[in-house]
């Protein structure tokens, strides 16, 4: 960490700052809203990469059928009507009137039916739905038919899921991409709010996104991530400003607008200045990942898998990271503390931090000394400290770890390779889940055990499956529930990953700033500037 403020460091943060923007505000300038990201955009795909920056960049540029409000209900976005037949089996949607590509083109049924089904294939919750589906038919250009093998209970969860993988409508061009391959930067035509600027694009730089003037919002008032998606400002710039002193600087100096994820060793001094406000848009907070790579050794054993559940301590990660306890919960629950599905049941013997025994667990399983790959986030602050503290309490249960440290966007790259960890791959990584992400059993992509088809890490769990599909196809909310917890109970012994915390991250706007809507994503509608 840190300290929270070094007067040499803050001058030449200052200056340096006021050389990237210069000292004048014009009044066209006014309209413009300068962000601080918590990353760099250098993907423009969110269906290929569950990576938030890039879910981030989508809700600018694409909308979606439905979408979550701000009490968690489903509400439609881009659709008018729908209906479900008297068997469950045939659901059709008719979209509103006046939706239209930023390019001018008219949005489509058949648009629509391909972008279903790109996200259909890559995302956790949409494959469970898709793996119920029959078939679409376009049954004009503003009507389209969803035919189901079988009733499914999650259909509208599905399609106004709020975060990775977000079901995004794209230009059928654009969604008939593999679904493994990212799309093309010309092919980024939006039916959102915003518009991108790939001619003001500049990686490492900034990010330009401007109003898009066809853009038809609903009539409803916002609320979460539905309602009306009106842009109240002409120009929205994405800064990309890695170092948390030149951050604290330039929103201190009214050089940028808001910081969407600033250092929380850095709060209190942020607090004090009364040009200065911090906005909890996300009261559910993220939870904290160690994610397995089940192909490889020594991961590719259940046995040892737990161990690594039995050695590891929430609250060691939570302090290396966040600090404060204001700001992190320890939280055994994996569908977060505070939801309906938020238990601990069957977890009393793990994530205490029992080195002893992770260690007889894994002489049992005879773990053969296979060094662990883990790789490292540097340049994300939230992430940084939590490798290194993964790798000691590791090493004290008798794992070898190579940590291998880079950039977030180049491990969301290579988190994609099925190599071998000494060819490149990796056996681990950590990150971390906004808890709308993770509220059941299978909107939560880390619990996906169906093989080649699930997230980095591919763990492949018949029984998980099953359960997974039990729970989806289920609509007793009871019952949901019990199967949940008999999947946490099986899953504590054959995990997928591992939550270790929950934690809670302010924005820090100028408080010349209005209209942040409460929501799991950070969505520039709305917003004014003074």
């Amino acid at each position: 960490m840190f300290e929270l403020r070094r007067p040499a460091a803050a001058l030449l943060a200052a200056a340096s700052v006021a050389g990237m923007f210069g000292a004048a505000t014009t009044p066209a300038q006014a309209q413009t809203i300068k962000a601080v990201m918590h990353s760099d955009v250098k993907i423009l795909d969110p269906i290929w990469t569950t990576a938030y920056i890039q879910r981030n960049f989508g809700y600018m540029v694409w909308d979606t059928l439905f979408a979550m409000d701000e009490k968690f209900e489903v509400k439609p976005q881009m659709v008018d009507k729908w209906e479900v037949s008297p068997d469950k089996l045939t659901w059709t949607f008719t979209l509103r009137d006046g939706l239209v590509w930023s390019n001018g083109q008219p949005v489509t049924s058949e648009d629509c039916i391909a972008s279903i089904k790109r996200w259909g294939a890559k995302d956790s919750m949409g494959q469970k739905m898709m793996a119920s589906v029959a078939g679409f038919e376009a049954v004009n250009d503003k009507t389209f038919r969803m035919k189901m093998k079988e009733p499914y209970g999650l259909v509208l969860e599905s399609l106004g899921k709020p975060s990775s993988n977000v079901p995004f409508m794209m230009p059928k061009k654009t969604a008939d991409t593999d679904p493994n391959t990212q799309i093309k930067v010309e092919d980024v035509i939006g039916s959102g709010p915003f518009i991108f600027k790939a001619d003001e694009w500049k990686p490492g730089e900034k990010v330009v996104f401007v109003k898009n003037p066809k853009y038809k919002p609903r009539s409803e008032p916002p609320s979460g991530l539905a309602g009306g998606k009106v842009a109240k400002v002409d120009r929205v710039e994405w800064i990309a400003m890695p170092d948390v002193q030149t951050q604290v600087a330039a929103i201190e100096n009214g050089e940028i607008d808001m910081i969407e994820s600033p250092g929380h060793d850095l709060l209190p001094l942020l607090s004090k200045d009364k040009n200065i406000k911090l906005f909890d848009s996300n009261p559910l907070g993220n939870q904290y990942t160690f994610r397995f790579n089940s192909l490889f050794k020594p991961f590719n054993d259940p046995k040892i898998r737990h161990a690594v559940m039995v050695a590891f301590n929430q609250e060691e990660f939570l302090k290396a990271t966040i600090g404060n306890p204001r700001y992190y919960k320890v939280c055994k629950a994996p569908f977060v503390c505070g939801t309906p599905l938020g238990t601990d049941e069957g977890m009393k013997d793990v994530l205490n931090g029992d080195t002893a025994k992770a260690k007889q667990l894994l002489k049992e399983a005879g773990y053969d000394g296979t060094p662990v790959v883990l790789m490292q986030s540097t340049d994300l602050q939230v992430l940084t400290n939590l490798a290194p503290v993964a790798k000691a309490q590791l090493e004290a249960a008798g794992f070898k770890v190579d940590m291998q440290a880079m950039d977030w966007q180049t491990l969301v790259g290579r988190r994609n390779k099925k190599d071998p960890p000494d060819k490149g791959g990796w056996n681990a990584f950590l990150t971390s889940w906004v808890a709308a992400d993770i509220l059941n059993p299978v909107m939560a992509g880390f619990f996906n055990a169906s093989c080649d088809k699930a997230m980095f890490g591919w763990p492949c769990d018949a029984t998980i499956e099953k359960m997974r599909d039990a729970f989806a196809h289920e609509t007793d909310p009871a019952k949901q529930k019990q199967i949940a917890i008999d999947l946490q109970k099986y899953w504590v012994d054959h995990p997928t990953h591992i939550n270790v915390g929950q934690w809670y991250q302010p924005v820090a706007l100028r408080t010349n700033i209005d209209g942040m809507l409460v929501a799991p994503v950070p969505v520039f509608w709305n917003m004014t500037k003074k």
